[in-house]
């Protein structure tokens, strides 16, 4: 049975910001995650971000493992896209400095890659394609390392955040896909 979910998030929608809201200021995303969440975040780098970013879905609580992969891929791109619409195109407008501007330009195409990247992973779950979803989680989550790089040397880089945000929404899709391969 083939299970259709629409990826709905405009690409131009301030959709990132009620993400980001949810997953860095929610208190408790859950009381008790239910068992398979649990299964999940214990393999991840951060456990109480992966609870609450997938918490900060409403499905999750009642999803099952191909639930929470959209949920997850979802997550990790809509954060991509919003970061890189949005966060660096503002900061791309507002910088004077050549260097500054290069590096933010390599970072927007960082993300252009991790929104690419997940968006394939999406498709791949609507055509319940399962093997390749960890390596796009990867190549997406090298996206925002590969952005950090570039703007090393620069005090208060204005991404650190953010990347390491990516990182995780990345690391969460990943994990859930080795569900669907059996590999750990």
């Amino acid at each position: 049975m083939t299970r259709y979910h629409s990826f709905s998030v405009p690409y131009h929608s301030p959709a990132f910001l009620v993400c980001f809201i949810l997953i860095h200021a929610s208190p408790a995303a859950a009381d008790k995650p239910t068992e398979l969440v649990d299964k999940v975040c214990n393999q991840t780098s951060n456990y109480t971000f992966c609870v609450e970013a997938l918490y900060s879905d409403s499905r999750t609580p009642d999803a099952d493992s191909y639930t929470l992969a959209f949920i997850s891929f979802g997550l990790a791109y809509t954060n991509a896209n919003n970061i890189r619409d949005y966060y660096i195109a503002e900061l791309l407008k507002n910088t004077s400095s050549q260097d500054y501007h290069y590096r933010l330009e390599t970072c927007s195409h960082d993300y252009l890659r991790a929104v690419s990247k997940l968006e394939e992973a999406y498709n791949d779950l609507n055509s319940e394609t399962f093997f390749g979803l960890a390596e796009l989680a990867s190549i997406a989550s090298r996206a925002s390392d590969h952005c950090q790089d570039a703007l090393k040397g620069i005090s208060s880089p204005p991404l650190g955040s953010r990347n390491g945000d990516l990182k995780r929404l990345c690391e969460i899709g990943a994990t859930i896909a080795k569900l669907f391969t059996g590999s750990s």
